[in-house]
Formats: C-alpha cells, sequence, structure tokens
C-alpha cells in the first residue's frame, strides 16, 4: 500500500513531460524526445521524488508514530535511527553511480585510445565505488 503511494507520487512529475511528449511529437517527434531526455532528465527526477515519497509516506504512517511513542517511553533507541542508516546507505550509492558513470566513461575512453592506461583508470573507477562503502559502514555505525 505504501510502497503504491510512493510510484505514484514518483510518477506525478513524469505526466507532464509525456503530455509534452505527445503534443509535440506530432510536429518533430526526435525534437520532442531530445529535449525530454535532454532538458527534462526524468530519470534522476523520478528517483529523487519517489524518494521523497517514501520519506513522507514512512513519517506520515500510524504505525511509525506509535513504535516511536512505545520506544520513547521503554528508552529504546532513536526512532530516526532507521531513516538516517537509510538515508546514508541511499545518498551515498546514488553518488557513487554518478561518480561511476562518470569515470567509468572516461576509462573505458582512456583504455580504447591508450590500452596501456587501464591500470590507472580501474583505480579511478574502484575510488569511486568506494563512496557507496563508506555510506554503508556509516549506516552499520548508526544502527544500534
Amino acid at each position: 500500500m505504501f510502497v503504491l503511494f510512493a510510484v505514484l507520487v514518483g510518477l506525478i512529475p513524469v505526466i507532464p513531460a509525456v503530455i509534452y511528449v505527445i503534443q509535440n511529437g506530432k510536429t518533430s517527434p526526435a525534437k520532442a524526445l531530445s529535449r525530454l531526455v535532454n532538458g527534462f532528465n526524468a530519470f534522476n527526477f523520478l528517483v529523487g521524488m519517489m524518494a521523497a515519497g517514501l520519506f513522507v509516506v514512512w513519517l506520515a504512517t500510524p504505525s511509525a508514530a506509535f513504535a516511536a511513542g512505545k520506544l520513547a517511553q521503554q528508552g529504546g533507541a532513536d526512532q530516526y535511527a532507521t531513516l538516517a542508516a537509510a538515508l546514508s546507505t541511499g545518498l551515498a550509492c546514488i553518488g557513487a553511480g554518478i561518480a561511476v558513470g562518470g569515470s567509468g566513461a572516461a576509462a573505458v575512453g582512456a583504455t580504447a585510445e591508450k590500452p596501456e592506461s587501464f591500470g590507472r583508470s580501474l583505480i579511478f573507477v574502484g575510488l569511486s565505488e568506494g563512496i557507496a562503502i563508506y555510506g554503508l559502514i556509516i549506516s552499520f555505525l548508526v544502527l544500534p
């Protein structure tokens, strides 16, 4: 139920883009599609909206509020520790994906032109993948 709500919230920004492509796709479909892909960058926006929708649903659910109240009465752990762990891992993985996308493309281009640069390129790609591991370590440290 909550995942469905989050997906629907994430799909709301895509509706105007689809309407734009349908309206302008009749006259010049290639131009409309390239503007959709380049200008709107729908995939990143969709992922961000889905994350925001999940965040709002997580904060608005009565079960989370009741659980937080029970934990506070019992003197339990911080109720936002799971959210902090999820955000640290999720944002680190998004950052690592962006970094690997850039460094991986550059590594492939450098290796295609000069094959002996493969080792150095691999080090840079590995360093950008380390960002995700750092986020995972932080989430393990945050959780009780």
